[in-house]
């Protein structure tokens, strides 16, 4: 049972369909088109929504930045890499994150990924964030619709998606060639690293090719999920914003 709090996570839950237990409402929340919309949702489909105070909502959503609602969900178990590269629209663009821990970038990367109609993300089990309610809020409802691969081995993913005809891209400061010089129109496999520390080692090793994005200020990079956001649109931009599949 997954705990998801915040209007836009519990609205898109909903509207992706996903089973849920009960719904709690803090009293005398103010109404508003998300919350009604949720309420709408509730009822048709027969979920309680229990009232509640703002003190114990703040102790089941484990913080007080719930929007005054929360719900238990069923839980969504992840896919395995073969079924997400079964279900990719041509050119394929997987976004492959390698140790990020925080799950505000973990959101963000999600929600960006969302608008640019990637096909999904892919995970390492250990030293990574996981998709929790946390990231869950920080996307915005992303993580409802983006498809996410958990794999045991990086690496053996990585080599799973180059003999699938993916080019494994990877983004670091010191990047050897330009980010928007590289040809993303082909099937891409971009490869984010954590923030701070970038890649692996490994993990470069593995990659086709890296990139950079040009910095004239005076910090030395973005964090992950800005940066991942600017190379995501320079990939869809290349591609001319057109639908896929």
């Amino acid at each position: 049972m997954d705990i998801l709090y915040g209007r836009n996570p519990v609205l898109e839950a909903l509207r992706s369909g996903r089973p849920a237990r009960k719904l709690v409402l803090a009293v005398g929340v103010s109404s508003e088109g998300r919350l009604d919309e949720i309420l709408v949702l509730a009822r048709e489909r027969g979920i309680p929504v229990e009232d509640s105070t703002r003190r114990r909502l703040d102790d089941i959503a484990h913080t007080e930045h719930h929007q005054g609602i929360a719900g238990y969900f069923h839980g969504r178990p992840p896919l395995e890499l073969a079924d997400l590269l079964a279900q990719s629209r041509p050119p394929q663009l997987v976004v492959v994150l390698d140790g990020i821990q925080d799950p505000q970038n973990l959101g963000a990367i999600a929600r960006t990924a969302d608008a640019v109609g990637a096909d999904g993300i892919v995970l390492p089990r250990h030293r990574s964030a996981g998709v929790t309610a946390a990231a869950a809020k920080a996307s915005a409802g992303a993580t409802e619709h983006v498809p996410v691969a958990v794999v045991g081995n990086l690496v053996h993913a990585l080599e799973q998606m180059q003999s699938a005809g993916l080019w494994v891209v990877g983004l670091a400061a010191d990047g050897e060639v330009r980010y928007d010089s590289f040809d993303f129109t082909t099937p891409v496999a971009v490869v984010v690293g954590a923030e701070g520390e970038g890649m692996r080692a490994l993990t470069r090793r593995h990659c086709d090719a890296v990139v950079s994005l040009p910095l004239a200020g005076h910090v030395s990079s973005l964090n992950a999920g800005a940066a991942a956001a600017v190379l995501l649109y320079e990939v869809v931009r290349q591609r001319g914003f057109a639908p896929r599949g």
